[in-house]
């Protein structure tokens, strides 16, 4: 069991790569300093994008941002719970991409990105088909490669795209990185309803409280936010929202679709998935090591620190640990 972000992972490192490949200082070798950090203090700068709104087929709309430099090769990027394209992490891993070569799309989830969506439902972990839909915009541009890069809930996002894909995949999608994937959807929501772990789950609470809040008012015969104060994990959020709102049972319907872990061994891309030993967001069962579970091209690390989307590196270009990573393994495909 996980009881503190900061203790060694029970997980023997056996069989997994790149554990020792990330050495912070050792003031950052802790999993909550990590998945802090850069919300606090991380600045990055990065120019304006072609922002382009698009219309789905259930005429919802998501919010796209290019970032193009003419390159013939592309990265399609994925940001987490209640984040945005614009985000410390989405612009870090941007800013590297471009410097290598790619030109980048950062999209945003329905009612993320600083605008709600038009339709009951918003975002979930099992949304492939959003994902599908952004994919697809791209494949119809002059790409000749495209590669997908997701954190934490877009980790999950796009493993779980990818291993729906299989073998009918599109040859131009040559493959993915993924940080900090939850692919264990039910073992990581009963990690973050521990008390040791309540600043993190409150924060989310606080966020989605405002999201559901301002639905509500659009949709008062089809969402209540009275007693929403009594919530205080994930099981309740999803059984009362995500679960009805979207087609599943309850919160553990949704989980048990929704989770890439059971996917991962019928992607046929190169993937590379990292999940970081001390990140206080992860069960046990998302450090999977048998190629029962990883499949035939699917390649987890997991480094002793990194926290929840942290990996920082001091370092005078301001890149993260992360961001060298995923440009050294994008590069190889």
């Amino acid at each position: 069991m996980i009881e503190f972000a900061s203790d060694p992972h029970p997980l023997s490192t056996g069989g997994v790569q790149g554990v020792e490949s990330y050495r912070p200082p050792g003031w950052l070798r802790s999993g909550h300093l990590q998945s802090v950090w850069p919300t606090l203090f991380r600045k990055v700068s990065l120019g304006e994008p072609d922002r382009e709104v698009v219309t789905t087929p259930d005429n919802d709309e998501l919010h796209l941002d290019w970032y193009r430099q003419g390159h013939p090769r592309i990265a399609v990027l994925s940001h987490g719970l209640e984040g945005h394209s614009r985000r410390p992490y989405v612009l870090g891993l941007t800013r590297a991409l471009l410097s290598a070569g790619w030109d980048v799309m950062a999209w945003n989830f329905r009612s993320c990105g600083g605008e709600m969506n038009r339709q009951p439902r918003f975002y979930h972990s099992g949304a492939t088909e959003d994902l599908a839909h952004v994919v697809n915009l791209v494949l119809r541009q002059e790409y000749r490669d495209v590669v997908l890069s997701g954190f934490s809930m877009g980790g999950n996002l796009t493993m779980l795209y990818l291993g729906q894909q299989g073998a009918g995949v599109d040859p131009r999608i040559r493959g993915a990185v993924t940080f900090s994937v939850p692919c264990d959807l039910a073992g990581s929501a009963e990690v973050l309803a521990r008390p040791t772990r309540k600043i993190y789950m409150q924060r989310f609470l606080n966020d989605l409280y405002k999201k559901m809040e301002q639905k509500s008012r659009l949709f008062p015969s089809l969402i209540d936010v009275d007693g929403f104060a009594d919530i205080r994990s994930f099981r309740e959020f999803d059984d009362r929202y995500t679960a009805p709102l979207h087609g599943f049972r309850d919160a553990e319907d949704y989980w048990a679709k929704s989770s890439c872990l059971h996917r991962l061994k019928d992607i046929r891309v190169p993937a590379l998935m990292v999940n970081a030993l001390d990140d206080p967001f992860l069960s046990e069962q998302c450090y999977p090591e048998s190629k029962a579970l990883l499949g035939d091209c699917v390649t987890l690390e997991a480094p002793r620190w990194g926290g929840h989307v942290g990996f920082v590196e001091h370092a005078r270009d301001g890149y993260y640990w992360s961001e060298r990573r995923a440009v050294a393994f994008l590069d190889t495909l």
